[in-house]
């Protein structure tokens, strides 16, 4: 962030992520954590529509003949990654949501801007509902959603790893930050290293590449029946990232107009209730703050500047300020700035009575 930010821990900045990216001071990113657009039409949304994505577009014309759209996604993926190496300090890494059928594409547009991938994380959340035709004899389309990919990338090193850790403070992750405190029930080989002894850690289990969430309709004494967390049992804690409730998306946002929104097709009921109940935070993806607290945790060094070029409804910058980083969150569309606002600054507030609590 620019020496004059308003904000001395956190900013939003209303623009296009193409146009504003060059304008980051070089090297000055620690870490990106962010969920783009995933190119699929999400729920009819525009900013998620291929066509929309393809940079060569000239604005009010009609999409150029003989394009495909998911190569366009992919390209699109590629220049907002490639404006991104120059404010990201060397070995920094990116943590990018994506959907199961363009996450390829993501990542292939990670590596065409210089990036390399390190990994696929895994989100489930098990709370998806199909998108698709229900026809004659019990076939259809597509299958129920219940799980995202997460692309895990890294910019190049500086010369070796040590020499980068030491020069930029990046280019490893921070895996005690994030490891499984170890119980009772826990076998003495839980969170066991591959090295020649095979010993146990005492600091718990290292963390996996594996995230779950319970089901949209699960309650604190109840959960749905196929929820990921019923299934694992006990051992779902090794994984475990609570999903978004209603009191936590809303959070700071009490001030905002409200609106009926209705992001997912669940029948009637739904409907209704969308109704009866309109919402602030009209974001239709909205992740989990823990989640994202998680991730900021693993990739972030002490302190360190996390970057989110689709900042959405901020929940990225919350848990930067929940975990004592600094944020710069850019988003293009209008109508989400002001929720994004709102909630980090509720979240940064909180933070703020946390450290004065403990003074």
């Amino acid at each position: 962030m620019a020496p004059n930010t308003p904000h001395r821990r956190w900013q939003i900045r209303h623009a296009d992520c193409l146009t504003a990216l060059p304008k980051l001071d070089p090297a000055s990113v620690d870490a990106l954590i962010t969920d783009p657009p995933y190119g699929i039409s999400f729920n009819g949304m525009g900013w998620d529509r291929p066509a929309k994505l393809d940079p060569a577009r000239v604005p009010g014309r009609r999409r150029r003949p003989n394009t495909n759209p998911i190569e366009a996604f992919q390209e699109f993926s590629r220049q907002w990654s490639s404006a991104c190496l120059h404010g990201l300090k060397p070995g920094a890494h990116l943590a990018a949501f994506a959907a199961p059928r363009t996450a390829h594409r993501l990542a292939c547009g990670l590596e065409e801007a210089g990036f390399e991938l390190r990994d696929v994380l895994m989100w489930i959340q098990g709370q998806g509902y199909p998108a698709t035709r229900v026809l004659p004899g019990g076939w259809g389309t597509g299958l129920k959603p219940a799980y995202e990919p997460i692309i895990l990338a890294r910019k190049p090193l500086d010369g070796t790893l040590d020499h980068n850790l030491s020069a930029h403070g990046t280019g490893a992750m921070n895996i005690d930050a994030c490891r499984v405190e170890p119980s009772p029930q826990d076998c003495p080989g839980e969170g066991r290293t591959h090295t020649r002894s095979f010993a146990a850690s005492e600091r718990g289990r290292w963390p996996a590449n594996l995230l779950l969430s319970h089901g949209r309709r699960c309650t604190s004494s109840r959960c749905e029946r196929d929820c990921p967390i019923e299934l694992l049992g006990e051992r779902h804690r090794f994984f475990y990232a609570a999903k978004a409730p209603r009191r936590e998306r809303e959070a700071g946002c009490e001030q905002l107009p409200r609106r009926v929104v209705q992001t997912f097709k669940i029948g009637a009921k739904s409907e209704q209730q969308a109704l009866a109940r309109p919402v602030a935070n009209i974001h239709p993806t909205v992740k989990p703050i823990e989640l994202m607290r998680w991730l900021v945790r693993l990739l972030t060094p002490p302190g360190g500047l996390v970057l989110d070029p689709f900042a959405g409804s901020g929940s990225t910058g919350a848990a930067a300020i929940l975990e004592g980083a600094r944020f710069l969150g850019i988003e293009r569309e209008a109508g989400y700035v002001p929720i994004a606002r709102a909630r980090i600054a509720h979240w940064s507030r909180v933070s703020s009575g946390r450290r004065e609590a403990r003074a």
